[in-house]
């Protein structure tokens, strides 16, 4: 600490960029880290699609029954947008 300056009221009201802020926080990631971050997503995104439209089948007469707006065209495109959207996340993890 007896290395340390005071900064000066000028310095302390003059906003930090947000760029210059955000890349010292940003850190460095391991490779481990961002393979395992990423294959969560993926494995995430994969869990989602096969159990949703495993759900999906065995309802699929209780949906038909039921008249509802939302049939089986739209259910099946909302669990393959959650799914792209983890897979999409686990290739933003790993490659960013």
């Amino acid at each position: 600490m007896a290395g340390d300056t005071i900064p000066t009221v000028q310095s302390l009201e003059r906003p930090d960029k947000l760029e210059d802020i955000l890349r010292q926080d940003r850190g460095d990631d391991c490779l481990p880290c961002k393979v395992i971050g990423s294959g969560a997503f993926f494995g995430l995104g994969a869990y989602s699609y096969f159990s949703g439209m495993s759900q999906l089948e065995k309802q699929r007469a209780l949906i038909l029954k039921s008249n509802s707006m939302f049939g089986m065209r739209s259910r099946k495109l909302g669990i393959t947008g959650i799914s792209v959207g983890l897979v999409w996340m686990g290739l933003w993890r790993a490659f960013k």
